[in-house]
C-alpha cells in the first residue's frame, strides 16, 4: 500500500504516537487526559469523557490518583461515562466500572453524581435504553444536544473489536441508537456498548494499545483497508483521532516518515 492509500485509511487528522513502553504510554495518556480536561473546562465549563475497560488503560487510570495529575485535573467539572460494560456485578473482576473504581475513582475528589456507570445489573435491553436516556439528558443540557464527548478513550481487541462492537454483529451497522445490547467477547457475556454514531462525534478520540499480542491487529487496522475490522469504523466526523501505542504493539508497523508519529 502506498502513502496515499495509507493516509486515506487513517484519515487526515490521525496521529500515531509510539512510546517506548506501556509505562510511558500510560503517562502520555494521563497527559492527554489532563490537557483535554483543562481545555474543555476553559471553553465549555465542563469536561465530558467516556472510557473503556480492558487492561490497556488501567495503568493510566492509576496515575490519575497520583501527583502531578491528581492536582492538575478539574475533578469537580469532570463527567465520566463508559463506552461499554459487561453485565456483571460491580465486584466482579471483569467489571469495567469496578476496575475503574478500584484503580482511581475511590481515591480522587470527583463528584459522585458526575460518575455515570452503565446499568449492568438490569436486563440488558432495559440497560441500553436507560443509558441512552441518561446520555440524552446530559447532552440536552448543553449547547449541543448531540453526544459530543470532549474525549473518548478506546481499546482494541485482537479480533479488531473496540468498545463491545464485535466483528460480524448487527451492532456495527446501527445508525440510530446510541447504546445497544450485545453478547460476545471474552468472557462471552451480555454487554452494553455505545455505537459508532456516538463514538464518531467526539472532539478527540484516543486508542490505547500495548503489548506484542496487539501487533498484528494494529497493523491490520492501520495498514489494511480490506480488513474491515470494527476499529476501522471509528472515524471522527470533526474531531481528531490518536493511536497511542507502545513499541511492542507497533512492532509490525511500517515506519514511513511523515505518516507515523515519532518514537518516544
Amino acid at each position: 500500500m502506498d502513502k496515499a492509500e495509507k493516509a486515506a485509511t487513517m484519515g487526515a487528522q490521525t496521529d500515531i504516537i509510539i512510546e517506548a513502553s506501556a509505562a510511558h504510554m500510560a503517562r502520555r495518556g494521563a497527559e492527554i487526559w489532563c490537557q483535554s480536561a483543562q481545555e474543555s473546562v476553559g471553553l465549555r465549563g465542563r469536561f465530558a469523557l467516556a472510557v473503556s475497560g480492558g487492561s490497556s488503560p488501567r495503568q493510566m487510570h492509576r496515575l490519575l490518583a497520583e501527583e502531578p495529575y491528581l492536582s492538575r485535573l478539574p475533578w469537580d467539572k469532570m463527567h465520566l461515562f463508559w463506552v461499554d460494560e459487561r453485565c456483571l456485578p460491580v465486584t466482579h473482576p471483569d467489571s469495567n466500572f469496578g476496575a475503574a473504581r478500584k484503580d482511581f475513582l475511590d481515591r480522587v475528589p470527583i463528584v459522585p453524581e458526575h460518575v455515570h456507570p452503565m446499568p449492568g445489573r438490569v436486563p440488558p435491553e432495559q440497560g441500553a435504553v436507560r443509558y441512552e436516556k441518561e446520555l440524552k439528558a446530559f447532552f440536552q443540557r448543553t449547547e449541543d444536544p448531540l453526544p459530543c464527548f470532549d474525549l473518548i478513550f478506546l481499546g482494541i481487541g485482537q479480533d479488531g473489536h473496540t468498545a463491545s462492537l464485535f466483528p460480524g454483529q448487527a451492532s456495527l451497522e446501527e445508525k440510530e441508537k446510541w447504546v445497544v445490547w450485545v453478547k460476545g467477547g471474552n468472557p462471552c457475556v451480555d454487554r452494553l456498548t455505545m455505537t459508532f454514531p456516538v463514538l464518531n462525534l467526539a472532539r478527540r478520540t484516543v486508542f490505547l494499545a500495548s503489548g506484542r499480542d496487539k501487533a498484528e491487529v494494529l497493523k491490520a487496522v492501520l495498514e489494511s483497508p480490506k480488513a474491515q475490522l470494527p476499529a476501522q469504523k471509528v472515524r471522527p466526523s470533526k474531531g481528531s483521532l490518536t493511536w497511542l501505542v507502545d513499541r511492542e504493539a507497533a512492532l509490525l508497523l511500517s515506519k514511513t516518515e511523515g505518516l507515523y508519529g515519532s518514537l518516544r
